[in-house]
Formats: C-alpha cells, structure tokens, sequence
C-alpha cells in the first residue's frame, strides 16, 4: 500500500510534492500502521478513505495552480496549505487574553466572597453592567472598522496579499 500512495503522489503537482510529500509520507506510514492491527473491514475503509483523499488533493492542487477560482472540491479534512500563517504577534496576543480571562475570573470570585455575606448583592448592576459591556465593544469595532473603511483595506483584503516566504517557480 505504501508503493500505491508513493505513486499516487506523483499526481501532485512537483512543487507541491517536493514540499509535503515527505511529511504525508510519514503520515501514512504511521496512519497504515494504527490500522494494520485493525479488522479486515477497517483496513479497506482506511485505504479507500486515503485513496480518495489523495487523488482529490490532486485534482484541487491543480485547479489552484490554474487559479480557478472558488472551492470546486470542497474536502477540507485534506486541505494542506501553506499560504496562512500566524503572525508572531498572535501567541503574544492570545496569551494576553488569556491572562485577561484569568484575571477577571479572579475578579469575580472576589466580588462573590464580598457579597455572599449578605452585605448586598450584584445582581441589581448587573444588566447595566451588561449593556455597557455591549455598547464599548459596538463601538470600539465602529471605529475600528471606520479605520479601516478610511484606510480602504480590511482584513480579509490584507490576508489575501500575505506573502509567506519565496515562491518556487517550476
């Protein structure tokens, strides 16, 4: 089986071959293993569910390379592409949030241990506290999306022009 799908391979186009063959390789290798040791039934489903994946693989990489436009085979348990990647500044900003999480978690079990004892109680603020949570982040996205509608360029413009690294020409 692994002779078929290093043959099927070269339905790829080279450029893409030359970048992720080695690692689908190993994939497979390691996905044929886990269902060796399974039933008859298992393995003939494995192999058929590789096989279509990776001639459909095929079929998409070369209708992007011919920039047909639109998702004509739509498999996205199968999609490997290297055009998106995170900005470095991504872990940076997600870690943020995530300690800002934590500490409103922290916050509010505070709050809960100050007012349980009967002393008063939140709830009455609460909704207002709600709305006004509301309307900042309404209007925080307003504006930024008025920076951007004056700049003329949204995000989704600015993520299609990402240029990840050289391209190889073949």
């Amino acid at each position: 089986m692994l002779a078929f799908y290093r043959w099927l391979l070269y339905l790829y186009p080279s450029l893409y071959r030359r970048e992720f063959a080695d690692e689908m390789l190993l994939v497979f290798r390691d996905a044929h293993a886990d269902a060796s040791a399974a039933g008859f039934a298992e393995r003939i489903c494995f192999r058929v569910r590789e096989t279509c994946g990776l001639l459909a693989g095929a079929v998409r990489e070369h209708l992007h390379i011919t920039r047909v436009s639109g998702p004509v085979i739509s498999f996205t348990r199968f999609d490997m592409r290297p055009e998106f990647r995170f900005p470095r500044s991504t872990v940076f900003l997600m870690s943020l949030i995530f300690g800002g999480v934590i500490l409103a978690m922290e916050k509010a079990n505070t709050i809960m241990v100050k007012y349980a004892g009967g002393e008063g109680s939140i709830w009455p603020s609460l909704p207002w506290f709600l709305g006004f949570t509301v309307l900042f982040t309404f209007a925080g996205a307003l504006a930024v999306r008025g920076i951007l509608f004056a700049l003329g360029r949204t995000g989704g413009q600015r993520l299609a022009n990402i240029q990840t690294g050289p391209h190889r020409t073949e």
